[in-house]
């Protein structure tokens, strides 16, 4: 019987630990692995990002699911994925747990290389790429996030005959980059045994694993809040209903999503409990929850933001408002690719440093770290996903005048 990836890099860790223990200094052999992993998931960025959001926008974009429904219902996945990420850029400036690491600063980085906007105007100028082709290899991913939503909205204008030539290519293309990622991610054990051997011949002390654990409780904090009191006062504001009966409603789907970590494979489940529990129409759950599915990553957006400050405190580069801002509005865009992406929220990471300009030796290793202790905050971040997914889609249905009418009686 195969162990699940979890339990692989679980046990990578322990040997990667005795290894060291065993290999001193020659330990730094096996480095070179865990460079190679982190290597291989950044090659894979560009086109990921292009691919994932143009086919996602000529998707979302179809006549035929265009209009009242389609805007109310981007506005609210848009509204709470914002709320989501700001309560992180809180939680991590309040607690800042790589704080608690206290390592000099990473002295292979510098300041300089900090993308340093003069204005939020800037950014969203800075977005419009003169050359995508150009953006792609200087990794300008603001610049290709903008490009690939006007190209994925365009081929949404274009007729139907000709969207029939264009689309089915680029979706194949975008299977076949997801397949590459797929095998990257089966190599994780391999890649986190080099990173973390190579983290142990820094010499970081008890302090950088405390800064860890800290992070780990900032994430969990900050998910906590989101799913038990953001969402559900949502819900009550937009109802005046009582948020419990929505948790007792999505207990399966719940339970389904915190096992597997995939809004994707919860799918039928949370379409289950949405359309026979609590009555949601299929014509409005139909459309809101596989959309929800691929671009309503609350929790995932939340961890691209804390994430990315926890490794700028942890090298000790400052962040100013505006390097902050644009960590919000990247993680914003990016968590609309993320979804469909096996372990997204370690690939995605990348693009929201790239955005801002972090770099360096220690990155790899202290993603490397994060991605050793993810399950747990993993299959916690899918519960919020698929509850903000629910939520909407009730919001949604009564906006449009539906009536609830439960298919089955729950005793």
């Amino acid at each position: 019987m195969k162990l699940k990836l979890h339990w692989q890099i679980l046990i990578a860790m322990a040997l990667a630990w005795l290894f060291h223990l065993v290999m001193g200094e020659s330990s730094r052999i096996v480095e070179p692995l865990g460079i190679v992993f982190i290597r291989l998931l950044k090659m894979v960025i560009v086109p990921l990002v292009v691919l994932s959001i143009v086919t996602g926008v000529a998707g979302v974009g179809d006549s035929k699911k265009l209009g009242r429904l389609g805007i109310k219902t981007l506005a609210y996945y848009l509204g709470t994925s914002l709320l989501a990420i700001v309560l992180g850029l809180i939680l991590v400036n309040l607690i800042q747990p790589g704080k608690v690491a206290d390592l000099p600063s990473d002295l292979s980085f510098s300041p300089d290389q900090l993308h340093k906007p003069d204005s939020p105007l800037d950014i969203l100028i800075r977005m419009i790429p003169v050359n995508p082709f150009e953006a792609a290899a200087e990794g300008d991913i603001l610049g290709l996030i903008f490009f690939s939503v006007v190209l994925g909205f365009g081929i949404t204008q274009v007729s139907e005959s000709i969207k029939e030539k264009i689309l089915p290519p680029i979706e194949a293309a975008f299977e076949v980059v997801m397949r590459v990622v797929h095998v990257i991610i089966c190599f994780a054990p391999i890649g986190v045994f080099g990173l973390i051997v190579r983290l142990l011949n820094q010499n970081l002390g008890a302090g950088f694993y405390n800064a860890v654990g800290l992070y780990m409780v900032t994430i969990a904090v900050g998910l906590s809040i989101h799913f038990l009191i953001v969402l559900p006062l949502i819900y009550y504001l937009f109802l005046r209903k009582n948020p419990l009966d929505q948790f007792r409603h999505m207990a399966s789907a719940l339970a389904t999503v915190f096992a597997t970590s995939s809004s994707l494979a919860t799918l039928p489940v949370t379409m289950e409990c949405v359309e026979d529990k609590i009555g949601v129409p299929n014509k409005v759950a139909g459309f809101v929850l596989p959309l929800g599915a691929t671009i309503n990553m609350d929790g995932t957006a939340l961890f691209e933001c804390v994430g990315v400050l926890f490794i700028a405190q942890v090298m000790g580069i400052p962040l100013g408002l505006e390097q902050q801002f644009l960590v919000v509005l990247t993680a914003l865009l990016a968590s609309i690719g993320a979804a469909a992406v096996p372990s997204s929220g370690l690939v995605m990471i990348f693009i929201v440093l790239e955005a801002v300009g972090i770099q360096g030796d220690m990155v790899g290793i202290i993603v490397g770290t994060m991605l050793a202790v993810d399950r747990p905050l993993d299959m916690y971040r899918g519960l919020v996903n698929i509850f903000s997914d629910s939520v909407g889609a009730v919001i949604i249905a009564r906006s449009e005048g539906e009536e609830l009418r439960p298919k089955t009686t729950e005793v």
